[in-house]
């Protein structure tokens, strides 16, 4: 496993709520850890892991995920499918 993908998990379980997650980085620590992602015309991203899926918002300007309400959403859904920094 490669730290790189460690620490992007970890930083969506950062306190206080980090509101600057590398979307691109994200999405490849995600794969890496087996999720299919699905990208729509609308700009939303459809996560497949482990029997669980999740439809998030993707960053309109720039490549960073900066809605809490995004973060704390992806953050339930990791804990949910046992993918948490404790776990990795």
């Amino acid at each position: 496993m490669s730290h790189k993908h460690k620490v992007m998990i970890e930083k969506v379980f950062a306190h206080p709520i980090a509101t600057n997650i590398d979307w691109k980085k994200l999405e490849h620590a995600l794969e890496h850890f087996g999720a299919e992602i699905e990208i729509s015309n609308s700009n939303r991203a459809k996560i497949v892991l482990r029997d669980k899926e999740i439809v998030i918002g993707l960053p309109h300007h720039g490549h960073e995920i900066a809605d809490k309400a995004e973060v704390t959403q992806l953050r339930h859904f990791l804990e949910e499918v046992k993918l948490t920094p404790d776990t990795i």
